[in-house]
């Protein structure tokens, strides 16, 4: 299946390639033994309901949703779930049409997507439901310099072409001692809807209120660069463009062996580990009191906690809190148990971080109340 690499957390990395693992996501794999853990899970789950389910959205998610397939699969054998990472704007709309059974998305509904997916759900709320966080990397492509230390308004101005080549002063500043070559900088976005847009342009903002002025939202509003669709596309760009600097999910970047970029939000450079994501993860609390588990993503992105690395998205799966059919509901729920159970384990290993246990208590609270239709 390929080489083990060691990625920048010290771990082996790579023996499933990422368009292996997308491969295993869109062709299923319910059935599936190679857990990427090395450990059977152990989890009881309800094994009833449908064999096959479908869910559509987020790339960001899909080499973990991969690995929560092959859970449910040994838990419950013959279970499949078919997910098509097509990015988190067309799997909400897709799953407003009715079209899968739940969507992956890093960002929440729209206000106008509310009541049109209340619709689809027979007059009932649809639910977000975090099952993973992933921390975005600002990969780079800038020969002879392999540390490398940006900060939210230096890389607002960047996103915004205000800041054009890489000897800029306020890059200099924060790189003291590093050779930075007098060279344009090629600033790569997604250019399909995506969540990953949303989540690195809500961080600017948060982080760099003063600086970022194009407000956020799933497509790019940076006004420069170059655009490049789905995450691995964003890392095919930077790879192949010279000055090129972009925003992807880490797994992508480590995959590719492109370097990524330090962040510094006054407290001093931190390095991308999971033990940094992990402590801005901990800051973030959730929007509401019921059952609906939106993050209020402010508190998490504007941290200046020291050894706290900020960019972080929550990926959500968005399901209909009641509307299913009972063998739709029931099968919906027993894959996202396994998810949130036994499921979280084999994350890090992918460039993921799992979910804190307190976010996982009440996670499967949500599950355990999602209803159907009798």
């Amino acid at each position: 299946m390929g080489q083990v690499k060691f990625d920048g957390f010290g771990r082996a990395f790579g023996s499933v390639s990422v368009a292996a693992v997308a491969a295993l996501v869109l062709a299923g794999c319910g059935s599936d033994d190679n857990v990427p853990t090395g450990a059977a899970p152990t989890g009881a789950a309800d094994c009833g309901g449908k064999t096959n389910i479908t869910a559509e959205g987020s790339t960001a998610q899909q080499n973990a949703v991969a690995m929560f397939n092959q859970v449910w699969g040994q838990l419950c054998p013959g279970k499949n779930m078919s997910y098509n990472p097509t990015g988190s704007g067309a799997g909400r709309e897709q799953f407003i049409a009715g079209q899968v059974d739940f969507a992956g998305s890093d960002s929440p509904l729209s206000e106008s997507q509310v009541p049109q997916a209340a619709q689809r759900c027979d007059g009932h709320p649809a639910w977000h439901l975090p099952l993973v966080f992933g921390p975005v990397a600002l990969a780079y492509n800038l020969d002879g310099v392999d540390d490398l230390v940006l900060n939210a308004d230096v890389l607002a101005r960047i996103f915004q072409g205000q800041i054009t080549n890489w000897n800029d002063p306020a890059i200099a500043a924060l790189n003291e001692g590093v050779a930075l070559p007098d060279a344009p900088i090629t600033p790569i976005y997604r250019s399909d809807s995506s969540g990953t847009t949303d989540n690195f342009q809500k961080y600017l903002a948060a982080a760099a209120p003063e600086s970022w002025t194009r407000g956020d939202g799933s497509e790019f509003q940076g006004g420069a660069g170059e655009g490049a669709q789905k995450s691995a596309g964003v890392v095919q760009a930077v790879q192949a463009t010279p000055g090129a600097i972009g925003y992807v999910e880490v797994g992508f970047a480590q995959q590719a062996g492109v370097p990524y970029a330090k962040l510094d939000s006054g407290a001093g450079a931190v390095e991308l580990t999971d033990e940094s994501a992990g402590k801005a993860i901990d800051a973030a609390r959730f929007a509401g009191d019921g059952q609906d588990l939106v993050l209020d993503l402010n508190s998490l992105y504007g941290t200046r906690e020291p050894g706290a690395y900020p960019l972080v998205l929550a990926t959500y799966e968005i399901v209909c809190s009641n509307g299913y059919d009972p063998d739709t509901a029931t099968a919906v729920k027993s894959f996202l148990t396994a998810a949130a159970d036994d499921g979280q384990s084999g994350l890090s290993a992918a460039g993921y971080v799992p979910l804190p246990e307190r976010f996982k208590e009440r996670l499967l609270g949500s599950i355990d109340a999602i209803g159907s239709n009798p």
